[in-house]
């Protein structure tokens, strides 16, 4: 066993569920690491909460949510409130979940219109090994679901332990995106990232807005490539090995995929939001740009041969060079917080723990490497301001800028307001979702919409003026003097009683 597959099978017992790598493949050619451009952007990683050894996932909600919703391998997805891990759990599945190594809960995704319908998605291993995509509902209390309203869309068999992919997402078109690795072992031996028979190594595509109350839960988008095909239905792309982190990007719906690499690449593949689907990403014939060490061994139908143009080449790959091993998607950088970083696609490696930041140029992908380092990389997140997280083998991180700007206050809309309290829009600049705000010396419950706007809302206060102040953590906070007025409800007079006359007749 070489050094990379020693230190994987360390992280694997500890809980990791990336790819292990069984079997050796060829030495990579040389290197295709790209140069890498020179502007660094300046970042730092701010720890969050500790105490976490098996983060799978990291989601948030949709717009104004402030939250984000941390995957737990063994079966748990708990909640991150903005200061602290809520002391119980979002769901517990764990009685349904096999884990771990590769195994275990992997994903969370909520649907677009979670705001009204409430449905939320999970992705993670029953105890018979295979993969479940489930979904289910909050309940009455937005920091609890309801355990009882779970219901199964895909159940897909797995032959081997690894490579079971496990990312959710929904995408621009509002259809659910399932990452699936090929099944597992070494080389893909029953060829399933090539085989039309297989929903293994492939990207699928579902409607999770069709048949909503009967079996199957999902449908399949008309517009799929080989719904009116062999197959399979649910497929929107094949070649693939082990895509475990892939993302849209928020601003344009371009996809990315991470997908991990056997013995000699790790790549990023790359979709345009124009893509009809169908998109071959090579492997097992290939790995990243190489030639795959077993050819079409396996093959029911012989795919195309190495390097033939029905093949789509990763963006970005890079080799095992200095201790890396798998490779973990991330982010196109759409948030405010980091100018420096702004459409950058951020990524970074489980074992080696570094983090890049790639920037097109003239057509050509180029990585820098940023100043953070996280050992036991498992994730990274986004919350609904596009700032971006990652999740390690024991903690939750936030990546920021080292001189992150206060926030400003430019007006608060209305400037007063009942002494029982109400929503009041503040905007401003630089608030992010850990922004708080205060009436007075009362705190305020805040949705961040943007980072120039807010909605805060008012406590009840007694009457009178109160200073309204905006802090991001770590920061001065804006104050603006006697930016609220509470108004008191008129008090009528007690009405004087008449005494009443009844006539007798």
């Amino acid at each position: 066993m070489s050094r990379v597959l020693r230190l994987l099978a360390v992280l694997v017992a500890a809980g990791t569920v990336l790819a292990s790598r069984p079997g050796h493949g060829a030495a990579a050619a040389g290197s295709s690491r790209p140069k890498e451009i020179e502007a660094v952007p300046a970042v730092v990683l701010q720890p969050l909460a500790d105490g976490l050894p098996d983060i799978t996932g990291i989601a948030n909600a949709g717009a104004g949510d402030g939250r984000l919703f941390v995957t737990r391998q063994g079966g748990q997805v708990v909640i991150w409130d903005g200061s602290r891990i809520l002391p119980e759990p979002f769901l517990d599945v764990a009685a349904l979940v096999s884990c771990c190594g590769e195994r275990g809960l992997l994903s969370i995704a909520f649907h677009p219109g979670y705001s009204s319908n409430g449905f939320f998605f999970v992705n993670y291993t029953d105890q018979q090994g295979r993969t479940v995509v489930a979904r289910y509902r909050v309940s009455g209390d937005r920091n609890a679901a309801d355990a009882s309203s779970g219901v199964i869309l895909l159940t897909i068999d797995q032959p081997f332990p690894n490579h079971n992919g496990g990312q959710l997402q929904f995408g621009p078109d509002g259809f659910l995106y399932v990452g699936m690795g090929d099944g597992g072992d070494a080389n893909d031996p029953h060829c399933n990232a090539q085989s039309s028979a297989s929903l293994l190594g492939k990207m699928l595509r579902i409607d999770v807005d069709q048949n909503v109350d009967r079996p199957p839960y999902y449908g399949i988008p008309a517009e799929n490539p080989f719904a009116s095909t062999t197959g399979p239905a649910e497929a929107w792309a094949f070649g693939l090995r082990n895509p475990w982190r892939f993302s849209f990007d928020r601003l344009t719906g371009d996809l990315f995929i991470g997908d991990v690499g056997q013995d000699a690449r790790e790549e990023i593949d790359y979709q345009p939001l124009t893509s009809r689907g169908g998109q071959n990403y090579g492997w097992k014939i290939m790995e990243g740009s190489l030639c795959g060490t077993q050819g079409a061994a396996g093959c029911a139908v012989a795919p195309a041969p190495c390097g033939d143009p029905s093949y789509t080449l990763p963006i970005l790959e890079y080799t095992h060079e200095d201790g890396s091993c798998a490779v973990v998607g991330g982010f196109l950088y759409r948030g405010d917080a980091i100018p420096d970083l702004q459409g950058s696609y951020v990524y970074g490696d489980l074992c080696s723990g570094k983090i890049w930041a790639a920037t097109q140029q003239s057509g050509t992908w180029s990585p820098a490497l940023l100043p953070i380092a996280a050992p036991s990389l498992t994730t990274f997140g986004e919350d609904s301001l596009g700032e971006l997280y990652i999740g390690t083998q024991g903690a939750l991180s936030a990546i920021v800028s080292p001189t992150p700007a206060p926030p400003s206050i430019a007006a608060i809309a209305p400037a007063s307001g009942s002494t029982r309290g109400g929503s009041v829009v503040i905007t401003g600049a630089n608030f992010t979702t850990r922004t708080q705000v205060a009436f007075g010396t009362l705190p305020a419950a805040v949705s961040v919409v943007s980072s120039t706007v807010l909605v805060a809302a008012a406590p009840a206060h007694a009457p009178g003026q109160v200073d309204v102040s905006v802090a991001n953590p770590g920061l001065m906070p804006a104050v603006l003097s006697d930016g609220y007025g509470y108004v008191g409800s008129p008090v009528l007079p007690p009405r004087a009683l008449t005494p009443r006359v009844v006539e007798r007749r």
